[in-house]
């Protein structure tokens, strides 16, 4: 019955409707984020763009192939988990890593990559992992080439972010606070609207394990950003942003793709996965931030400063200078601005 529920056609269009503009808001404040000094600078030592291809399309689409398997989910279910996990990174990363002082440049440069990336490996993926599931019908439907289209079209706002912050940096600034107030209101609505679509039945019509799920593949992919940026040797606030960068999905986009590329009938109350993902993926985040604010800062401070003082050589070696000069003797000013120096004793 929710698939009929789902095929009410004024709804569907109203879904459809707010689901492309949310998304395209969102991308187009995505490109607002992009500065194209840091992005030449990205480019010349690509490690948020490894970093980014790693974790949202090596990382990401296994733990969800995983997860599918080992809660043993029928194919619509396996699908809808797939397609979260081989979505790029969203826009809720880069806000929480504000939050816990980590690199903005690092996480916008991650975003934006794994979009792009997106456009050619997000289809591989769900084609390499889908496999186990071919002999169903949503497999064989799967239409890999929509998704292509769908990812493709998100580049139009996306350069036309990176346009407006060349030219009007203010107004870039002020797009990208709406485009992330737009996520949060786009999703409240998507709650509200598929629950009048499918009823006081909803919680019950999902199963048990898409919830389990829900909850561990955000915990996951925090945990292996993590540890991927520890392997890579970085700095704690740069593990702290690819940690987030990594767990946080665009799941606007997984929502966009499911509404718009597959039928109603099909996918039924999956619809709901990427929403679920969003809540549970903002309320583990939200507590990465609070145990941060509450523990971590003290240190992060310490961290700081002690990268000031081992990598700043050339203040160190000023400093050096300066100790050394006072061992010898003291400077003195005299006539036509010319500085002479007048040897001191120094006690042993």
């Amino acid at each position: 019955g929710d698939g009929e529920t789902f095929g009410d056609l004024s709804l569907s269009q109203g879904l459809s409707v707010l689901v492309g503009l949310g998304l395209c808001v969102t991308m187009l404040g995505l490109g607002c984020a992009v500065e194209l000094g840091q992005l030449g600078h990205q480019l010349r030592r690509p490690v948020g763009l490894l970093l980014a291809l790693l974790g949202q399309f090596v990382a990401m689409p296994l733990v969800a192939f995983l997860l599918a398997l080992i809660f043993a989910l029928d194919e619509v279910a396996a699908v809808a988990v797939l397609l979260c996990g081989c979505c790029p990174g969203g826009n809720l990363s880069n806000l929480m890593s504000v939050l816990v002082d980590g690199d903005m440049n690092l996480s916008i440069i991650m975003t934006a990559s794994s979009t792009l990336l997106a456009l050619f490996l997000m289809p591989l993926c769900l084609w390499i992992y889908s496999r186990h599931w071919i002999n169903t019908a949503v497999v064989q439907l799967l239409p890999l080439g929509a998704v292509s289209l769908t990812l493709g079209s998100t580049l139009l706002p996306i350069g036309l972010g990176v346009l407006i912050r060349y030219r009007h940096p203010r107004a870039a600034d002020l797009l990208v606070k709406i485009s992330l107030w737009s996520l949060l209101v786009t999703l409240v609505v998507l709650f509200i609207l598929t629950g009048t679509m499918l009823g006081p039945d909803l919680l019950a019509q999902i199963p048990a394990s898409v919830y389990a799920i829900a909850v561990l593949m955000p915990l996951a992919g925090y945990a292996l950003g993590y540890g991927l940026a520890t392997v890579f040797k970085m700095p704690p606030h740069c593990r702290r942003t690819v940690s987030l960068e990594t767990g946080c999905q665009n799941v606007q986009l997984c929502t966009a793709i499911l509404k718009l590329t597959f039928s109603p009938e099909l996918i039924g109350s999956m619809y709901m996965f990427p929403l679920l993902y969003a809540l549970f993926q903002s309320a583990e985040a939200g507590l990465f931030v609070l145990a941060y604010k509450m523990y971590g800062r003290d240190s992060y401070k310490q961290d700081t400063l002690g990268e000031e003082e081992d990598t700043d050589i050339s203040y160190k070696k000023l400093k050096e200078e300066e100790v050394a000069d006072t061992s010898y003797g003291t400077v003195t000013t005299e006539e036509h601005n010319s500085i002479q120096m007048e040897p001191t004793q120094t006690a042993l």
